[in-house]
């Protein structure tokens, strides 16, 4: 067997330890049966936290760990699929709206037309328990939005969410955010939207609608926010009395985007601009982690930290972009021209990698060459290379790298090469997909993030890559 090969059991959605040295991962189909079977239902409603040396670390958990009972696990695959797709389809017309308020802007033309935030809320995988206020909040992470907001009384219109509403009256340290203040007028370059302001000049109103309809509605205010040991003074939120999206999987949304008012900038000064995280796979028992602050000695890294530069774009400058140069799959490289002409942009809501077309093309012919003899099948939605396996025990799976500036990798886990649509394995998938266009911008998604340590300096500006196998303990 190949150095560039992994002989696994079939069962790619459980993340497991079974290992028989550096050539080969086993990993038992039974179990996977028996997590994907099991019908008690976790709570994820107060994840841990701890502290170390000069760190904070945050317990993450997948939501359809969380909520693995509800509904038909096929159905539920199939559904994050189609979710995905609009995501992704919502973030290239944000991208391109703003492209195209700039070209306006310097023509002289420019109107002022509300724009979404580039974002989908259905594909928002990944919770953590915070504090704001003396309450504890489960909130939804997302790299693609810079405001954190949670709902709160008296609401108009709120989803029902598993913990109460925050109550700004009866937190001693909620102060409103006033119109003429600087985190009001911030908010157009964190959401799109100028603030908003009525009668009363001491309240800044905000909207943030998202690419798949969803939206939050609400004033602006600020309050004491703990994270693990650590606290936040004065966290400018959004305080929504309005709001449709995530459909009480959580009770908001944490903003690690780069803007004045997401969650890095406002803590920069406890955590100098540093978080990580290291994503657990859906089915998995183990916890991944967030972890604010730059002290790498909390990592649980197998592979040293290789880092690339981020690449700059004022006018998408909230978003976390990279240069790809160069893909291998089973230890070939990928030949194409496109490599390292445009950035790419790494995202935690994202959860299949998207590739220009060409690119794409290249790594599917070389994948299929290596990865032959298996029945295919048709392809499901945004995937078109499948495979029924359903009565395989091991398959051999062509390791997959993505390289980027500066020689820093990230090596796709086990579990993230291959989709399951179908949990009986009757219907895989190589879980990449192409872009429409060679002119829109390629993806980096959550699913080849899995088991990886992925830090983000926004003062160095770079991003750093290491494997890691993914657990809070």
């Amino acid at each position: 067997m190949s150095l560039c090969q992994y002989s696994i059991v079939f069962a790619l959605l459980f993340v497991g330890a079974f290992g028989h040295g550096d050539e080969e991962l086993f990993l038992p189909l039974k179990t996977l049966q028996k997590i994907q079977h099991n019908h008690n239902e976790p709570t994820c409603s107060s994840q841990k936290s701890r502290s170390e040396n000069r760190a904070v670390m945050l317990e993450m958990k997948h939501k359809d760990y969380c909520f693995r009972s509800r509904g038909d696990l096929s159905k539920r695959l199939q559904k994050r699929l189609l979710a995905d797709d609009i995501r992704v389809l919502s973030i290239q017309s944000h991208i391109k709206n703003v492209s195209s308020k700039q070209v306006e802007a310097l023509s002289q033309t420019t109107t002022q037309i509300p724009i979404n935030s580039g974002v989908s809320m259905q594909t928002l995988n990944y919770i953590v328990t915070v504090t704001l206020g003396g309450r504890n909040m489960t909130v939804i992470v997302d790299t693609g939005s810079d405001l954190t907001w949670v709902q709160c009384q008296p609401c108009r219109l709120c989803y029902n969410q598993p913990e109460p509403l925050f109550n700004p009256s009866i937190s001693p340290s909620f102060q409103s955010v006033a119109c003429n203040s600087s985190a009001c007028q911030s908010l157009e370059s964190a959401t799109g939207n100028s603030g908003l302001c009525g009668t009363n000049s001491q309240t800044c109103s905000y909207l943030v609608s998202y690419g798949d309809g969803s939206y939050t509605k609400g004033e602006l205010g600020q309050d004491h926010l703990v994270l693990g040991s650590s606290s936040v003074d004065n966290f400018v939120f959004g305080c929504g009395r309005n709001n449709r999206g995530l459909f009480g999987l959580a009770s908001g949304l944490m903003g690690l985007g780069r803007s004045d008012l997401s969650l890095i900038s406002q803590s920069s000064g406890v955590f100098g601009g540093v978080f990580s995280y290291c994503l657990p796979s859906t089915e998995a028992e183990s916890s991944g982690s967030l972890v604010f602050g730059g002290d790498t000695s909390v990592f649980k890294n197998s592979t040293p930290i290789s880092y690339t530069n981020m690449v700059p774009n004022p006018q998408l400058f909230s978003f976390y972009f990279l240069n790809l140069t160069g893909m291998t799959v089973g230890g070939v490289a990928v030949q194409d021209s496109s490599f390292g002409r445009s950035g790419f942009l790494i995202d935690s809501g994202t959860v299949i990698t998207r590739l220009p077309p060409s690119i794409y093309k290249a790594v599917k012919a070389e994948f299929l060459k290596q990865f032959s003899g298996y029945p295919s099948v048709s392809g499901y939605s945004i995937l078109d290379t499948c495979f029924d396996l359903s009565a395989y025990e091991e398959v051999n799976i062509p390791t997959i790298k993505i390289y980027f500036e500066g020689g820093a990798e990230m090596e796709v886990d086990v579990a993230g090469v291959f989709y399951f649509v179908k949990s009986d394995a009757s219907q895989v998938c190589l879980a990449l997909a192409s872009l429409q266009y060679e002119d829109e911008i390629g993806i980096i998604g959550n699913f080849q993030q899995r088991n990886t340590r992925v830090i983000y300096d926004t003062k160095q500006s770079q991003v750093g890559f290491a494997k890691e196998t993914c657990s809070f303990m």
